[in-house]
């Protein structure tokens, strides 16, 4: 079974006095299995940003499910859907979403403390993390005293805490420079090979070409997807390049 199976996926907003009907999503169908690292492009208003929010039990789909590990997240009350997050999906967003009042230690405790646990797991739990992310040196450190790179790595680390089944990372190298970015596609390289599975949303054929599959959305329909396989970076690069332009060009659907 599927970690992750999102089918025939709907998504229509109305307007406030119902007279305009947008179609976000068409028919999404797709499975991310245990230990995949896939990532989801698209045009500016493909449907990407709204298939991450569904997946994440942000929104609700017109029709359709999604099962994480064979349940149902449409259906869960709204009384357990901030557990259901906190305990399952970990989050890593374009602008970091760090409290710039709590240290970066505190900033990466915050899931464990709300789901009530001492600060002697935390601290057992965070020490491999810090240093998997060479972060350990800057853990007392506030937000602002830090650089993106090291931002976006606490926010790394807060997503990994939670041993969740699945991160969900938006646009996470957007707010990055090259060199923090080539950091953070590593990183998430590593991590992935650990095991953890890692759905991504990006613009960048750059951090797309780091997955091990890229499925690519438009006009809120799969397209088409590309795996990674024995394909170099560089190869898989130009072929997420290609499909870009074929997309950009009205080309035929192939998924």
């Amino acid at each position: 079974m599927s970690l992750l199976s999102v089918s025939n996926l709907k998504k229509i907003y109305t307007t406030r006095f119902g007279s305009t009907q947008v179609q976000a999503l068409a028919n999404v169908s797709f499975s991310v299995e245990q230990g995949e690292y896939v990532a989801i492009m698209g045009e500016s208003g493909s449907g990407k940003t709204t298939l991450l929010n569904i997946i994440a039990a942000l929104d609700k789909p017109t029709s359709g499910e999604v099962l994480l590990n064979g349940r149902n997240t449409v259906t869960i009350r709204e009384s357990e859907i901030s557990a259901f997050r906190r305990d399952n999906l970990g989050f890593v967003f374009q602008d970091f979403n760090l409290l710039d009042t709590f240290s970066l230690q505190d900033n990466i405790f915050l899931p464990l403390v709300l789901s009530g646990k001492s600060f002697e797991e935390m601290s057992f739990r965070l020490e491999p993390i810090a240093r998997k992310l060479h972060i350990i040196d800057i853990l007392r450190k506030f937000p602002y005293e830090v650089s993106g790179g090291q931002k976006q790595r606490a926010a790394v680390a807060r997503a990994l805490i939670t041993n969740p089944q699945l991160i969900l990372a938006d646009e996470p190298t957007g707010a990055l420079d090259s060199h923090a970015t080539d950091g953070l596609l590593q990183l998430f390289n590593e991590i992935n090979d650990d095991g953890q599975t890692i759905l991504l949303v990006t613009h960048s054929v750059k951090a797309a070409s780091h997955a091990k599959r890229v499925l690519f959305i438009k006009d809120g329909e799969v397209f088409h997807q590309l795996y990674k396989a024995s394909q170099t970076y560089d190869e898989m690069y130009q072929k997420i390049s290609d499909t870009l332009i074929v997309i950009a060009t009205g080309g035929e659907r192939h998924a």
